[in-house]
């Protein structure tokens, strides 16, 4: 795809016709006649025959698009140079967090430049690891990935998911731990789901849909989940339907089997807001039936344990920053509740809670960054967890009954270091700390706040070189969020690594919409109070500009997914502003987002189209309908791939066939069409690297960059 010569290029552009007057002739987009009523107002969809991404007619325009935006790539000489220093940064080890599966320590490691991680046991921490689980055999491109897993208590078998071309579909299987031989078990038509077992390893729990009408795997409307149990060593026909609401089709489920063993939580929830309810079944009652345990719906409950019938709960009922909570099963009612760890004054926030060692181990987010704190079973402050600099802890690991945890820490520039946490001696050890080719001494990182349009106060890290010259001549790398409650926090990315050498500024905005704050800052950033979130990243550009770290010529915005949107709405909200957009595999379309795969559940965040007051406020921001005809429009590149199952890539198609039409200015606008690959998750390392050096390339042209001498030189 990439190596398409400029030939063909050439021959192609001679059978198509112009947009605009520019240097860059797009490939023709017939428009329909399609015009849809909403609610009195007519909105035309001229570009409707590009969701059928399989058609003929698309498939074409795909073929050209990329044969376009590949010819203008192949042009620039820096390409090379940045993709060998790529891939040079890529080349470390890494390693996920171990965690204890009965005799097993279970970790996973990329030696590098393979495609995908592999998982590996070994019987102690000093012994040579062997391989369990190796992706890299199951395809020969890399494009299978590995998604959630889960083990016996005993750690004899375990159950992993695998997806293929970056889907969301999953598969299960069921591996012996011990010879890495798997048994006959597969499971299909799964999705969003997790898998927890009995206590006796007999089998497990899974959520699943019913497999998609006329083979429509991609673009087909998830609904109906179901939890299902599956016995080991059985066919998946003989899988009993443990739960499901054919009264509720939007309800998803995710099932938890209790440390102890004696209970089945099932979570309830509706879109991707943070609510939801708690089922509860006690396993060891023959008879036992799911009940409503905490069935509210009015805030987000999560068990981290149980002493018997006394459940462990963190939840935002009443704390929008998050609490610890007792609640008696036979008594839910908040008015019952006993306070463990209550919600911290000022503006941090429980960002997370698990039991490890008979003590709570929390995480806090101050200001977008992590704080590790130990409590006590009673809710008396143990300790806090010593951490290397201002960064990001995740994933710590651990049983109740273990004395022992793993967790790791990130930062901008502090590749990604797993520790080892010792609960009798309070002391983390080094548990693997990888060799980047990488001086991060040369490299600062500052967090700043700046004010939004209405005054709130955003908070932004800012990351470069030492010594940087505030003369607004740096190339500036703009990157948001901002939604689904989700917290924009500090992490080493090799990619970005490279583009601080290149001699450019990283600046990550947290943005309202996000969970940097808890509730209040999430709902400040959604539904009616969306347009803040494009406001929040539209003040970040403005103080990069005014404090004169950058200036438009020299600014690039990014983000994906949500962040896609965000790019696309701020780029036709303010096409002056940047010299520069990159949204990737972006919501552009917020008329009819809902119409495919889980779509619908994001209207907690964005609302529902389908009414007057959701309609109402998506058009007002919706990038695909606030593309203005004879506008300047800055040199944009969006990114997707034809298997994403996520946000379909006709959000894309449409985007970028409405801006080609458009654009008035000279700049290029661009669509890069990644195939079997999805919306981002197991995206191989090959597919990562050529995409970023493309991404890189792009800005380097675009923004007038040069690059440093130094640059991939060591």
């Amino acid at each position: 795809m990439r190596f398409r010569t400029l030939t063909v290029l050439a021959v192609l552009m001679s059978v198509t016709t112009c947009a605009q007057q520019s240097p860059y002739k797009y490939p023709e987009a017939k428009k329909s006649s399609q015009v849809d009523d909403f609610f009195g107002t007519k909105i035309a969809d001229p570009y409707r025959w590009l969701e059928d991404s399989d058609a003929p007619d698309t498939r074409a325009w795909i073929d050209a698009e990329n044969v376009l935006t590949f010819g203008y790539l192949n042009q620039i000489p820096e390409r090379e140079r940045i993709n060998t220093r790529l891939t040079a940064l890529w080349d470390y080890e890494r390693y996920g967090v171990p965690s204890r599966e009965g005799r097993w320590y279970i970790f996973s490691k990329n030696k590098g430049l393979q495609n995908q991680p592999v998982i590996y046991k070994t019987a102690s921490l000093d012994a040579a690891p062997e391989i369990l689980i190796d992706p890299n055999t199951l395809s020969k491109d890399g494009t299978v990935a590995l998604g959630p897993m889960s083990f016996s208590e005993d750690g004899r078998v375990v159950a992993y998911s695998v997806s293929a071309a970056g889907s969301d579909w999953q598969e299960w299987h069921v591996r012996d731990v011990a010879s890495g031989q798997d048994l006959p078990d597969l499971l299909k038509w799964s999705k969003f789901s997790g898998a927890t077992w009995l206590k006796d390893g007999s089998g497990f729990y899974y959520g699943r849909y019913d497999a998609p009408k006329d083979g429509d795997l991609l673009q087909a409307v998830n609904k109906f989940q179901k939890v299902y149990f599956h016995a080991v060593g059985t066919a998946q026909e003989k899988d009993v339907l443990v739960y499901e609401r054919p009264d509720k089709p939007d309800w998803g489920f995710s099932a938890e089997v209790t440390d102890d063993g004696r209970f089945l939580l099932i979570y309830q929830t509706e879109g991707t807001e943070n609510k939801n309810r708690i089922f509860v079944r006690d396993l060891k009652d023959p008879k036992g039936r799911i009940v409503p345990f905490l069935d509210g719906f009015d805030a987000e409950y999560a068990a981290v344990g149980n002493d018997g019938d006394r459940f462990y709960v963190r939840t935002n009922k009443d704390a929008p920053r998050y609490r610890l909570v007792a609640i008696d099963r036979a008594k839910p009612e908040p008015a019952s509740w006993t306070a463990v760890i209550p919600e911290a004054p000022g503006k941090d926030v429980l960002d997370g809670v698990s039991m490890v060692n008979n003590q709570f181990v929390t995480n806090w987010m101050t200001d977008a960054h992590t704080t590790v704190r130990l409590y006590a079973r009673d809710g008396a402050k143990l300790h806090d967890l010593a951490l290397p600099a201002l960064g990001t802890v995740s994933g710590f690991s651990g049983k109740r009954t273990h004395a022992e945890g793993f967790y790791a820490f990130t930062s901008y520039t502090y590749p990604t270091t797993v520790f080892r946490y010792d609960f009798t001696t309070r002391a983390s050890t080094v548990f693997k700390r990888p060799t980047v080719d990488f001086d991060a001494a040369k490299f600062e990182t500052v967090q700043v706040f700046y004010p939004s349009k209405d005054g709130t106060t955003i908070p932004m890290f800012l990351t470069y070189r030492k010594g940087l010259a505030k003369n607004g001549q740096n190339p500036t790398y703009l990157y948001a969020y901002g939604g689904f409650n989700i917290p924009s926090t500090p992490g080493f990315v090799p990619a970005m690594a490279a583009w601080l050498e290149m001699g450019g500024i990283y600046a990550v905005a947290n943005l309202r919409g996000g969970g940097e704050y808890g509730q209040a800052w999430y709902d400040a950033g959604r539904l009616k109070n969306k347009q803040n979130v494009f406001d929040d990243f539209i003040a970040a550009a403005e103080f990069l500009i005014r404090e004169r770290y950058t200036s438009t010529p020299k600014l690039a915005i990014a983000g994906g997914s949500n962040g896609g949107l965000l790019v696309g709405a701020c780029l036709t909200q303010r096409p002056d502003l940047y010299g520069a957009a990159l949204p990737a595999v972006g919501v552009m379309d917020m008329l009819r987002y809902h119409k495919f795969t889980i779509g619908w559940a994001w209207k907690s965040d964005y609302g529902d189209p389908d009414t007057k007051e959701g309609f109402d406020l998506n058009i007002t921001y919706s990038p695909l309908h606030t593309i203005k005809p004879g506008t300047k429009y800055p040199a944009t590149l969006v990114t997707t791939a034809d298997h994403d199952d996520r946000v379909v890539p006709a959000h894309s198609f449409k985007f970028i066939a409405t801006l080609q039409a458009a654009q008035a200015g000279l700049a290029p606008t661009l669509i890069r069409i990644e195939t079997k690959a999805g919306h981002g998750a197991g995206k191989p390392t090959t597919k990562q690297i050529e995409e970023r050096t493309d991404v890189f390339g792009f800005l380097v042209r675009e923004l007038q960059m040069t690059l440093p001498e130094s640059f991939g030189k060591r």
